[in-house]
């Protein structure tokens, strides 16, 4: 590290970054065509790239993303304050396996509203006849449905609060309120784009907005779900969290100082079904692919990348691990995600698949991917809220073994070791962090201890339909046993006969 001073990052400074890409385009003509909720790295690095990639190809103008921030805690009011003092700019670190990296700003957000600070901001803004789209990256948990229906859960006490209140606080609050005001108005619907890692994400999207709004009027439940357009899509990339540490390495690389820098691996996918309400930007023109039926895709990484993601996390990190490469270069770990795929995964997914993909070529390229130390991918940031991703990733793979007859003693793995993930402590008596935003800590603790049974027939994991499956729970049972007598690695090995 060297001590000289570091430029900041902002509208005036954007023409001394001589060391950066910068962008080539008049960010002061840009209009607010698409706002975001969940302005997150994954945000930042991902749909974000798309459309300054778009506006530097000479698209429209009128494709301007502004962020809308939910939280109202310290974290939230202090990443509004720092997208004011950036004006809305960042930098964006790409990172090859080789170790190489590019650097470069990123200009496509125009605007960045505190939703529990400016909620009438909000409100003007999603009714404005000038915005079109709104996209989402609230994570997997946050769309109020149910676990085992998969149907929009009217009932949640936190939908029910803010369906009643004058002024909403959650993310479908917003929306529902924004429609209502534009349809009073003789305006369309703008279209809502999810880009969460879930299946048929847009169709959730639909259910979570439509059931919210039959909550406020049937007449404008109606009306949305006939005039409004929520295309399902899928969305890749590797985004790790910067720590403050890894936020001075990436400063001092590109040679700025920037509180909002995100870095990503150089992959980057986007599918999305073209369905739109009120128009949208060329995006095909910068690498999108727009498509009819995004099904297929979907399907190829949710199961054969996300669902080995999640695999992996609870028992790495119970085995001492913290990054994901050091875990894929762990022999055993790296055969639990090679034999989960090719004998868990691949088996279910016949004539399910793109015509343009070939599963082996796929899934090597996954393991690479993995394996990439530049991008030093936090295994705690996959193991996050674990209640909401493993029935998300693995309730449809589980379902089809126990129908099929084949062997779950993989998939009762994850489950052991999710629960001895909540207790916080690996085999090497090292403590860390357990985040699941959607439990209740009483029910962590209660999770993570007593019964191993009772985490089977929590309402959360009611979707994988195992707990009376006397097989899934012998090998369950099992897991469990080796997890707390011999550890995790043993316990993989176990699996892996």
């Amino acid at each position: 590290m060297t001590d000289r001073p570091l430029a900041p990052v902002t509208a005036a400074t954007l023409g001394g970054l001589s060391t950066l890409q910068v962008p080539g385009y008049d960010r002061s003509a840009l209009r607010a065509g698409i706002a975001h909720f969940g302005v997150g790295n994954f945000h930042r690095a991902h749909q974000a790239v798309y459309l300054d990639r778009y506006l530097a190809k000479g698209g429209s103008p009128a494709w301007g993303i502004v962020g809308i921030g939910i939280g109202d805690g310290a974290a939230a009011r202090q990443k509004a304050r720092r997208f004011a003092e950036q004006d809305c700019l960042y930098t964006l670190t790409e990172l090859s396996p080789d170790g190489t990296s590019t650097a470069r700003v990123i200009g496509a957000m125009v605007g960045y509203l505190h939703a529990p600070s400016e909620p009438e901001r909000v409100l003007d803004l999603l009714s404005s006849p000038q915005l079109h789209i709104v996209t989402l990256s609230i994570t997997e948990g946050g769309y109020f449905v149910d676990q085992a229906s998969h149907e929009f859960a009217p009932d949640d006490p936190e939908v029910r609060a803010d369906s009643a209140r004058p002024q909403p606080r959650t993310v479908f609050g917003y929306i529902v309120r924004a429609l209502e005001r534009r349809r009073r108005a003789g305006l369309r619907p703008f279209t809502v784009v999810s880009c969460d890692n879930l299946p048929h994400n847009g169709d959730v999207a639909r259910a979570a907005v439509v059931g919210y709004a039959g909550l406020v009027s049937q007449e404008l439940a109606a009306w949305i779900a006939a005039h409004g357009a929520f295309p399902n899509s899928m969305v890749d990339r590797v985004v790790p969290y910067v720590d403050e540490e890894a936020r001075k390495s990436l400063n001092e690389r590109a040679g700025v100082d920037d509180r909002l820098a995100v870095m990503a691996e150089t992959y980057l996918q986007w599918v999305l079904e073209d369905d739109f309400a009120d128009g949208r930007p060329e995006l095909e023109e910068v690498g999108v692919q727009m498509v009819r039926d995004v099904s297929a895709y979907e399907t190829a990484k949710l199961r054969l990348l996300n669902a080995p993601h999640v695999l992996l996390a609870y028992p790495a990190v119970l085995a001492g691990h913290r990054v994901v490469h050091s875990a894929v270069a762990e022999p055993d770990l790296r055969a639990l995600l090679e034999t989960f795929m090719a004998a868990d995964v691949l088996p279910q997914l016949d004539g399910m698949l793109p015509p343009d993909l070939v599963a082996q070529d796929y899934m090597r390229s996954i393991l690479e991917r993995f394996g990439n130390p530049s991008i030093e991918d936090q295994l705690l940031r996959i193991a996050t809220d674990g209640a909401s991703k493993i029935p998300t990733f693995h309730a449809s793979l589980v379902r089809g073994m126990l129908s099929a007859g084949r062997d779950v003693r993989r998939e009762a793995l994850l489950l052991a070791s999710y629960r001895r993930y909540l207790s916080g402590t690996d085999d090497k008596g090292q403590v860390f962090e357990v985040t699941e935003p959607y439990l209740a800590p009483d029910e962590q603790a209660t999770l993570g201890s007593g019964d191993p049974i009772a985490i089977l027939r929590h309402a959360k994991f009611a979707g994988l339909q195992v707990a009376d499956d006397q097989r899934f729970v012998g090998a369950y049972r099992q897991a469990c046993e080796i997890l707390a007598g011999q550890g995790a690695l043993a316990a993989v090995r176990a699996v892996l006969d």
